[in-house]
């Protein structure tokens, strides 16, 4: 058994409408599936990716509409990673970004990698990582109809953030339990990859004893998955987690994945994740998220939940 990387990063909006705007259309991400919260339905779940919604592209949000403002802290993931393929594509998001007044830092290197930090409208912890001194896990394909140039678009997620008042046990779990091993320490950050390595299988823990614990709201993230290959070996994981006395949801049918949900002792809640069946189970590759999908065990509530989403895009409404 071996977690092969990140599988997505799931957060919080309080407007899917203006949610949907800035990663399509700013960002140039693919909305590849529309559907709801399978545990509460009157709420958005919306998943970005690259042009077929490959394992480990898949940045995810939930709506609620009354999320209050994130306090930023311990106890966190906080900040997601986008890739792409090279520094100069970074020059261009930061022209891209001053056109459309998006909140931004300079290019800045970490080791051998530059990133570009920015922030959704709603305050969305963000950064763009350069794969040009990249190896390892293999980059999604950017979304040919985004209108970004395909050299410069999203090509999947890079490092995820985690910020802690004690390393030691999140290490622990994510070493000792899942596999991960430890390649370094880069900007006070201890720096973890599994599977292949590189920016698409790797985890940053940054201690910080002078927060305290985040608040979590719009723009905080909910939880990040990662990927293991199949149904059979996510049973393996359940079985390995169990005996490592960690409380867990038991395997949840995602439709689209198969997943196992814990916490770590800093609280943070990790997923495991299925790479398939995928995104194309219901829906054609060229029509991935044009329409509301649900679950085959949803359908039949689709009128009821259909009247109490907001369109996303004016021609819908």
């Amino acid at each position: 058994m071996q977690i092969k990387g990140i599988h997505h990063v799931s957060a919080i909006t309080a407007d899917a409408k203006r949610n949907y705007d800035f990663y399509t259309n700013v960002l140039g991400m693919r909305l590849v599936k529309k559907t709801v919260n399978q545990d509460d339905t009157s709420m958005y779940h919306l998943f970005y990716a690259d042009e077929k919604g490959s394992p480990g592209t898949d940045l995810t949000f939930f709506e609620i509409p009354r999320a209050g403002q994130t306090y930023p802290g311990t106890h966190s993931i906080s900040t997601t990673s986008l890739r792409v393929k090279n520094d100069q594509a970074l020059r261009f998001w930061q022209e891209r970004f001053k056109q459309f007044k998006v909140d931004q830092d300079p290019i800045e290197e970490w080791e051998n990698r530059k990133i570009l930090a920015f922030r959704d409208p709603e305050g969305q912890r963000l950064n763009l990582v350069s794969d040009e001194n990249n190896v390892g896990v293999k980059a999604g394909i950017p979304w040919d109809k985004s209108g970004i140039p395909e050299e410069r678009g999203i090509t999947g997620l890079g490092p995820v953030h985690l910020t802690v008042a004690n390393t030691v046990p999140t290490k622990q779990v994510l070493v000792d339990i899942l596999g991960f091993k430890e390649v370094g320490i880069v900007n006070n950050k201890l720096v973890l990859e599994t599977g292949e390595g590189g920016t698409g299988a790797e985890v940053h823990i940054e201690e910080r004893t002078d927060l305290s614990r985040e608040k979590p709201g719009r723009g905080s993230v909910h939880h990040v998955a990662f990927r293991v290959e199949d149904e059979e070996e996510l049973k393996q994981w359940h079985e390995r987690i169990q005996n490592a006395g960690f409380p867990n949801s038991g395997l949840v049918d995602r439709f689209y994945f198969k997943s196992l949900y814990f916490r770590e002792p800093n609280h943070i809640l990790f997923e495991l994740a299925t790479d398939g069946p995928g995104f194309a189970t219901d829906e054609e590759v060229e029509h991935l998220g044009e329409s509301l999908a649900l679950p085959p065990f949803l359908e039949d509530q689709r009128e009821d939940i259909e009247a109490r989403l907001t369109p996303l895009q004016t021609s819908e409404e």
